[in-house]
This record gives structure tokens, C-alpha cells and sequence, in this order.
């Protein structure tokens, strides 16, 4: 559901660099390149396209799993993608991870154990971290290379979050480590956090009823999971799907949404419960908790802010109900 890069811009790219188009380089080692590129373009849709002029390709992997790419752009910094779609920039990536994070563990009195599905960047993990009850947070991802590639182009989003002791990095298939944690140490998170991409991607087998419900016997009775759902301009459609299936496993379920620059349009987010609700703090609910527990360095989550991230315009609300069931 985050926007795909457009090929003709790969095509372009190739050209422009003089690679040969009969051989193109395999990238099977990293590949670090400065040339001038054609605007780096993305379509999130079959009739809409984006993008970024001036910006330049600096790192290039193809791993096991999927090409990653960092991207240099004026207008939001760093960048990387997979398999051609945008994933976090520098210059914009607080909006998504604070609003992810900090809703969901704020609805929590006390979270300490937290589950980051994907989050190679360590962007998710450094929002938890504020929460100074945190002892035990848990980054699921598949693949190493996004691991190094962020952390050597694009280490503030991090924040050195790998470095804290209460952060592990698990290197491998996140449903393999919940299947693990079911059979040795179950109802042990407070948060999850679905980092991860979008349904169509390595990550399909986590989008569904069944891991949502083997997700419920790792979390504990007052736990609260965030999941990021798309654009309601252009994904409409799976975005009503995520939501009948989280509603078909979950009691409460709430969306947030929020404008992203990199994903060029309103991005919609959920939190998913049997017990919270984040959409009942008040702001001056908000405000004391944040309070409390000294977190005064956000840069777009707000008590002010809060309120506005669950409701629900008119328009999204007609996008989406035509695909959602008669009951959600």
C-alpha cells in the first residue's frame, strides 16, 4: 500500500547513468552511486504519480528478499525504498513513527514489553524508548541489509536505538518468531507494532486473521496493537479489507490517519485492542501522560494533534464505506 516507484523512472535512471540495458548490474554487492538521475518518481495509484527532482541514488542492494535503494532528495533528505516504494525519509519519518507509536502507549498505563514487526530502521523502537517504563522491546525484521544500509546512510532515524541493551534485533521471519514465543513465552507484549510493508510484499502472511490471532497470545490482556493501513485516495479498497479483518479478531479498532510527505497523500494508520482505546484520551489526558512520562521532544504528535489523528472526514469515510462491511 505505500506507493510503488515508477519503472519508467528506473528505466530512465539506467540511461542516464550509461549503464547497459542489456546487462544491467545485478547489485549483488552494494553499489554506491553519485551521477545526476531523472526526478525519482512514485505511483501510488495507476492514474497519480509523485516525486522528487534533483535526487540522487547512494546506496543500491539487492538482498535475498527485495532490491533497497537510499535515495538523497532535497526536500525530505535521505530516503530509502523497497522494491521501489517509499519507506522513511530523514526528513519526514517522525510523523509516521510518532504517530504509530505514541498513541497505542499512551492508552497504556504502564507499557514495558513492546513487539516491532519489520521496523528495520529503528525508527519505532526510538519512539518507544521514550516511554520510560519500557524495559523489553523486540525488532522482528527479515532483513539484515535494511538494518545496515539505515544505519550507515541514516543513522537519526535510529537515534542509536540498536545500541540500547533494551532493544534485540531479531534477524529472520517475524511469523517464525511469534510462532517461537507462542510455544515458550506467551502474553508477554504490551505493544506491537506492524512496521512493515505492505500486503502485497515478503510480509503478505502477516496481513491476515490467523496471525492476528496467533498475535493474541503473545500480548498481554491490556495490550494494544498499531498497524499502518495506506492512503483512502488510493488504496481504499485494502484498506477496508485490513480493517473487516482486524475488527473480525480485535473488540476495539480505531483509524488515525494523518498527511505523510514521502507517501505523498493522507496516510491512514490503526489501533487494534480488546481493552484500550487511544481515540478516548482527551488532550488533557494526553497532555499529563506525556507528562508524566517526560516525553517533550515530539516533533507532530500533540495533545492538540490527537484528537485530529481519529477523526474521520466525510470524504474518507465515503471512499472507505463503500468496500467495508455493513457491519464495521
Amino acid at each position: 500500500m505505500r506507493p510503488g516507484l515508477l519503472r519508467a523512472g528506473r528505466r530512465g535512471a539506467r540511461r542516464r547513468l550509461q549503464f547497459d540495458e542489456g546487462n544491467p548490474p545485478t547489485f549483488s554487492e552494494q553499489t554506491t552511486l553519485s551521477a545526476p538521475l531523472p526526478p525519482l518518481l512514485f505511483q501510488p495509484g495507476p492514474d497519480a504519480v509523485y516525486g522528487f527532482p534533483h535526487a540522487s541514488l547512494i546506496a543500491c542492494v539487492d538482498s535475498p528478499y527485495q532490491r533497497i535503494e537510499v535515495w538523497g532528495t532535497r526536500q525530505l533528505g535521505r530516503l530509502f525504498t523497497l522494491d521501489g516504494r517509499p519507506m522513511t525519509s530523514t526528513g519526514d519519518e517522525f510523523i509516521y513513527h510518532e504517530c504509530m507509536v505514541h498513541p497505542a502507549a499512551l492508552a497504556h498505563p504502564s507499557p514495558k514489553a513492546a513487539l516491532v514487526l519489520g521496523g528495520g530502521d529503528g525508527g519505532a523502537a526510538r519512539q518507544l524508548l521514550a516511554h520510560p517504563g519500557i524495559e523489553k522491546i523486540v525488532v522482528a525484521e527479515l532483513d539484515e541489509q535494511v538494518v545496515r544500509l539505515t544505519r550507515e546512510h541514516m543513522p537519526e532515524v535510529h537515534g542509536g536505538a540498536f545500541d540500547d541493551p533494551r532493544v534485540e534485533l531479531v534477524i529472520g521471519d517475524a511469523a517464525h518468531y511469534v510462532a517461537a514465543v507462542c510455544d515458550t513465552r506467551p502474553a508477554q507484549f504490551d505493544l506491537i507494532v506492524f512496521d512493515l510493508t505492505p500486503p502485497d510484499s515478503p510480509a503478505a502472511g502477516l496481513y491476515t486473521p490467523s496471525f492476528y490471532r496467533q498475535l493474541k497470545r503473545v500480548m498481554s490482556p491490556t495490550a494494544a496493537l498499531s498497524a499502518h493501513l495506506g492512503s483512502p485516495y488510493f488504496h481504499a479498497q485494502r484498506i477496508a479489507g485490513l480493517l473487516d479483518d482486524l475488527r473480525g479478531v480485535f473488540a476495539v479498532v480505531r483509524t488515525m490517519s494523518t498527511f505523510v510527505p514521502l507517501y505523498g497523500s493522507l496516510w491512514m494508520m490503526a489501533t487494534a485492542s480488546d481493552t484500550l482505546d487511544p481515540a478516548a484520551l482527551t488532550a488533557d489526558g494526553v497532555a499529563e501522560r506525556l507528562a508524566a512520562r517526560r516525553i517533550d521532544a515530539l516533533k507532530h504528535y500533540s495533545p492538540a494533534v490527537h484528537g485530529g489523528l481519529f477523526a474521520v472526514s466525510p470524504s474518507v469515510h465515503g471512499k472507505l464505506g463503500q468496500f467495508l462491511k455493513p457491519s464495521s
